[in-house]
């Protein structure tokens, strides 16, 4: 495990493979171990950075204090891609998941010039009225799966409250499928769910989508349920020349559900010309 000095904070990260820099910034309850199942394939081809966002492990948060916003998270990412550079200095590929795919958006909206290719698989947030559903279903609000999940952690409840979030995002009984060693790192970073209740998370809009200009390719699972989908199509749409990927029979954790596919669309869309 290697540390990166960002903005008064010690990034941890680990650094595998060498060719064109990728580096993947993971969502909710995550960190740099959330990537395991594909670093292998991931570095085969590329030189592979996985941190872990301030707050999260292996710092050990009480879910007390200042710092963790979606604007903190943004510009520590900045940085850091300032700071590790690529193997010439040069622009590196931004591969972001649930959460970590709405930094890595927003890292596209302010820094396109550190960006050659940006991945984004789910991005987590709300549609704003540019770019809700023209059926005019209402979509739940992100913020009340952590809500439902932060009452139960604050009152002592570990287990329960990430089982309530991982299910509602990925559907019932998640949680209970998953391996030991995928539930664990959740547990871990529980009380990182307590920071996200004032994240401060600004909703896409459509200005939003239309303002990047990094080649970009949307990933999806194609059982992922919720609105998790919906803001893939909405936002895909409207990102200029934005290319889509859906992994057959996976859930939003799709590169666990099937990392051969997911790395095989991420290496794909990475060697275009």
């Amino acid at each position: 495990m290697l540390r990166q000095r960002v903005n008064g904070y010690d990034m941890a990260y680990l650094d595998i493979g060498s060719g064109e820099t990728l580096v993947c910034i993971h969502g909710s309850l995550g960190d740099f171990r959330t990537w395991s199942p594909v670093l292998g394939p991931l570095s085969q081809r590329h030189r592979v950075i996985v941190p872990s966002l301030r707050r999260f492990f292996p710092e050990h948060w009480d879910g007390i204090g200042g710092g963790f916003t979606i604007a903190q998270h943004v510009a520590d990412v900045i940085a850091f891609l300032e700071a590790v550079g690529g193997p010439t200095g040069g622009r590196l590929n931004l591969l972001g998941h649930s959460r970590g795919g709405h930094i890595a958006f927003r890292v596209a909206q302010q820094r396109p010039d550190l960006l050659r290719r940006l991945v984004l698989a789910e991005p987590g947030g709300d549609l704003d009225a540019s770019l809700a559903p023209a059926t005019g279903a209402t979509l739940p609000a992100f913020r009340s799966h952590v809500a439902a999940a932060v009452e139960t952690i604050a009152a002592g409840d570990i287990e329960a409250g990430v089982a309530k979030f991982v299910d509602a995002i990925s559907g019932p009984g998640v949680w209970r499928s998953l391996p030991p060693t995928a539930q664990q790192p959740l547990r871990d970073n529980a009380r990182t769910l307590l920071g996200q209740v004032n994240e401060q998370r600004p909703p896409f809009t459509r200005a939003d989508a239309e303002s990047i200009r990094v080649p970009t390719l949307f990933i999806g699972g194609e059982k992922t349920p919720g609105a998790l989908p919906v803001v893939l199509r909405a936002l895909a749409a409207r990102v200029p020349g934005a290319k889509v990927e859906i992994i057959p029979n996976a859930t939003h954790a799709m590169f666990e559900d099937d990392p051969v596919r997911f790395s095989e669309a991420v290496v794909e869309f990475l060697a275009a010309a």
